[in-house]
């Protein structure tokens, strides 16, 4: 309960009219209002002590967590530091395999389009090879046809080839570009197994004559006349002849 302190009254005029004027002070009074004074003051400090203890704790306890929570933010922001020097890290790794893999993409569709080219070529050239193969496909059954017609005709013409042989002495061989071989023995009269040849063309519309062993003076008169007359055994006749002349050193023979 608060101390309500009494008030101290006294008559200034009555004090100075007595002769021996003094002032009663009330000590007992005064002692008792200065304790109450004094205890109210310390009651004050110990309040305020208290209060300003209880403020200092609490400010402790305050400060505590605000420095928990300021390290706890530091420590978070380390991390998010770390974090983030990680994640530039991965970043600038993605792009650099990003990078890799854009130019390996580039180099791909190079590659790609260069197969593409080459399939191209080899579709262009499989196509001619189906072409070319089709072509033989046909020339050869063509060609198969032709040899059938060949055979068939050679199986009339040998016997008769053969006739003509012993006829004329000779021995008629087919070369390749359509010409013949035709040889000749017996003519010589010195050295029978002597061979005497001449390679007929008879492959465009005149007749030639390739090669003759031993050569001929008198061949052109006689390809000449073989071209007029188109007789190739009256040829073979004459040629014998020419080569029994000139082997047996006999007279030049009349070939018009």
């Amino acid at each position: 309960m608060a101390y309500a302190p009494r008030g101290f009254h006294f008559d200034l005029k009555t004090v100075l009219s007595d002769p021996s004027p003094h002032i009663n002070l009330d000590i007992p009074v005064y002692e008792e209002t200065l304790q109450n004074f004094l205890k109210a003051v310390n009651n004050y400090k110990n309040r305020s002590i208290a209060t300003i203890t209880d403020r200092r704790t609490k400010d402790a306890v305050e400060k505590k967590k605000t420095q928990d929570r300021f390290q706890k933010i530091e420590s978070e922001i380390s991390k998010c530091k770390v974090q983030e020097i990680e994640l530039m890290a991965t970043l600038e790794k993605e792009q650099a395999e990003r990078k890799d893999a854009e130019l390996a993409v580039a180099a791909f569709r190079r590659q790609i389009a260069s197969l593409h080219e080459r399939s191209a070529t080899m579709q262009a050239q499989i196509d001619e090879y189906r072409a070319l193969i089709a072509s033989l496909k046909t020339a050869v059954i063509d060609k198969g046809k032709e040899r059938s017609t060949l055979n068939a005709h050679a199986s009339r013409v040998v016997p008769e080839l053969h006739a003509f042989e012993r006829l004329l002495a000779c021995a008629i061989e087919g070369m390749e570009k359509e010409q013949l071989l035709i040889s000749f023995r017996c003519v010589d009269i010195s050295d029978p197994d002597r061979e005497f040849s001449f390679i007929l063309d008879v492959s465009g519309p005149n007749f030639k004559v390739v090669k003759t062993s031993p050569p001929l003076p008198s061949l052109p008169l006689l390809v000449d006349r073989l071209n007029i007359t188109q007789d190739i055994f009256a040829f073979i006749v004459q040629i014998r002849q020419e080569f029994h002349r000139i082997a047996n050193g006999e007279e030049n023979m009349d070939v018009s």
